[in-house]
């Protein structure tokens, strides 16, 4: 590029447990080579997978209770906690879990609660898998960091005629600054942050019908895939990344295209 847009990082989020609601950070610290920090840390099995935690295989993410087909999860308010490991589950404002994940009764106990809350849904009895190291439970193999365009977020309701929350994109960096669909000829480049952040944008991001939940109110109310598909001959919104130079993201820090 002759003259690189000015990127500006709108927000950065976390989802520590697949399927489960999002988390804001204002900061996260990003290894070489690693995973968006905390994000995807356990999933929980849909009845048996085979999965196995000492050499763990990327897996269909039908394979978990997730939205693309279990949209009462976006119902559920979470929050977790880093140094504890504990996790707490709200239903309708009344805290309905608190578990510590990283015990196998914590996480027995978050199972427990969506046997009761998705009965119809389950093909097995559930489990709560946790991720072991330099693994995470992301839809995409190469899923490091997701990364979306809140203009092309904000060009999708053009397309469906109404408003579209950017969360149901779930993704990582929310970024303002470049021009709708920009991000999907960015394959190959790299942006770098001020806090060294190097990421190398790897592939764009085909969209599911999770999108198609509103992740306040669990309804599945739009078809963004379908609309994307039929107005652009693709259903890919933002993109997903690796991390060739670890640092500090910051929400507000700007990034630039480099190379």
């Amino acid at each position: 590029m002759s003259q690189s847009p000015t990127i500006r990082i709108a927000a950065l989020y976390r989802y520590p447990v697949k399927g489960l609601s999002p988390e804001a950070l204002e900061t996260a610290e990003l290894e070489t080579s690693g995973y968006f920090p905390g994000d995807r840390l356990y999933a929980i099995e849909n009845g048996p997978s085979g999965f196995n935690e000492t050499v763990p295989r990327h897996l269909p993410k039908v394979t978990y209770l997730m939205l693309m087909r279990n949209e009462a999860l976006a119902r559920l308010r979470t929050r977790f906690d880093d140094t504890t490991h504990r996790l707490t589950v709200e239903e309708n404002g009344v805290q309905a879990v608190d578990a510590d994940l990283g015990t196998a009764e914590g996480r027995a106990a978050l199972a427990d609660f969506m046997k009761g809350f998705l009965p119809q849904e389950l093909r097995g009895a559930p489990r709560v898998l946790a991720a072991p190291s330099g693994y995470r439970f992301t839809d995409s193999r190469t899923g490091y960091v997701s990364l979306i365009n809140r203009a092309s977020v904000a060009a999708t309701e053009d397309l469906v005629g109404a408003p579209v929350d950017p969360l149901r994109f779930r993704g990582n960096l929310y970024l303002d600054g470049l021009g709708p669909w920009a991000e999907l000829d960015m394959v190959g480049r790299v942006l770098e942050a001020e806090g060294g952040v190097r990421l190398k944008i790897t592939s764009r991001t085909v969209r599911c019908a999770a999108t198609n939940v509103d992740p306040q109110t669990g309804l599945r109310d739009l078809s963004l895939p379908k609309a994307l598909m039929e107005e652009l001959g693709h259903a890919d919104c933002g993109v997903y990344a690796e991390v060739l130079a670890g640092g500090v993201l910051r929400a507000g820090d700007s990034l630039r295209v480099i190379g």
